[in-house]
């Protein structure tokens, strides 16, 4: 059972979701409510933000590549250091906390001080993306696994299956694969994945400013946007073909 009114001096660490308020958890938005300090994230949408006590005290920790607000080692010591003094932490992240959000390494250090803890799960951007740009991550006929990678594995292409990554009946979901577009997928092609394979590109997913270009993957890297500050995610498989968005013969 699982109580209403988080114990003082511990951490909740709350998936946002990918955006909008609405596509926060029951369970999320009573954490918020509860909150006496919030610790939380660069992409957290401001009606998610709005919902925070007025009485709280916010600590932005946000990243972006390149710029880190607050190191990873101080962020588990502001925690630690909130939870020690008594106070109920909301440790405010967007998507989920377990995928690519840092939350385990959250975890471990809140157990290494015995700061008692919880994790509350959001919808990831892999699933939110997705679902908003109609594009299915499984398919009974087209994917039967799907697969979510961090772009920054095309820095060191010799250290992931490239191959095993290239083989039909997957969806692959790159976490800010946008900026190393081109250097995913020449080295899926490389190791055998059709050139021509459905791809998509899905900026600021669930958002009222979200765009989606879909079309196959040597198209998509002629047209695609420049890398920005706007959240993308880039997803390579035959599901994407599904999606209203999906252009054949894109432009570009």
């Amino acid at each position: 059972m699982v109580s209403e009114v988080p114990a003082a001096g511990s951490v909740c660490i709350v998936g946002a979701g990918p955006g909008p308020a609405d596509l926060m958890t029951l369970r999320a938005l009573n954490r918020l409510e509860q909150a006496q300090v919030v610790v939380h994230d660069r992409l957290i949408a401001e009606d998610v933000l709005a919902l925070i006590p007025a009485t709280a005290l916010r600590v932005y920790v946000g990243k972006a590549l390149g710029n880190h607000a607050v190191p990873q080692d101080e962020i588990h010591d502001l925690l630690v250091a909130h939870a020690r003094q008594g106070r109920r932490v909301v440790r405010l992240k967007g998507g989920d906390p377990y995928v690519f959000g840092r939350g385990g390494e959250e975890v471990l250090a809140l157990q290494a001080a015995g700061i008692a803890f919880e994790v509350v799960p959001g919808v990831t951007a892999a699933n939110g993306c997705s679902a908003a740009a109609a594009i299915p991550l499984t398919h009974r006929h087209l994917a039967a696994s799907c697969v979510f990678l961090p772009g920054h594995l095309a820095d060191d292409q010799a250290s992931h299956d490239w191959q095993a990554l290239a083989r039909a009946g997957q969806t692959r979901v790159f976490y800010m694969g946008v900026q190393r577009l081109a250097q995913i997928a020449q080295a899926l092609i490389a190791h055998g994945l059709p050139s021509d394979t459905p791809a998509a590109i899905v900026q600021d997913g669930t958002r009222p400013t979200q765009t989606v270009l879909a079309c196959p993957l040597n198209r998509l890297v002629k047209i695609a946007p420049a890398y920005g500050p706007r959240p993308g995610l880039l997803i390579i498989g035959e599901t994407v073909r599904l999606s209203p968005s999906f252009e054949e013969d894109a432009l570009g």
